[in-house]
């Protein structure tokens, strides 16, 4: 029951990308409660574009058994063109034509099932643009 609670909890930032600006400026994706730069707690929720940059990336061979019909599979942390930094999979490539400072754009997917219960995790991979 309680990651059916989290679930629920995380649908803004999964269904619409929403994230926080804080007064000092600062994007975060996913929400904090405080800036960790300013220690700032003000802060608006902001709906990201979802269009971003890749700052790193590398290949998963051997993932958790959730994720083992996917493998290999691409992961990177994405920086959004507002300043958010997330990680995300990145699909519907090869793994050649990922590179540091490729153009992407979050897309709404499936991610998993959730054990017993059955329930659908939706939630958001990058493709390259």
């Amino acid at each position: 029951m309680a990651n059916s609670q989290r679930y629920t909890r995380e649908i803004p930032r999964r269904y619409r990308l929403e994230g926080q600006r804080f007064v000092s400026g600062n994007v975060y994706l996913p929400m904090r409660y405080i800036d960790p730069e300013t220690g700032e707690r003000k802060f608006d929720p902001i709906r990201l574009s979802g269009k971003g940059t890749i700052l790193s990336f590398t290949e998963i061979h051997i993932p958790a058994d959730t994720y083992a019909r996917e493998a290999p599979f691409a992961v990177a942390i994405i920086e959004t063109d507002e300043g958010a930094r997330l990680t995300a999979q990145v699909v519907d490539c090869n793994f050649e034509d990922i590179k540091i400072g490729s153009k992407v754009e979050l897309i709404f997917r499936k991610i998993m099932e959730e054990g017993n219960s059955g329930i659908l995790n939706y939630g958001y991979k990058a493709i390259l643009v």
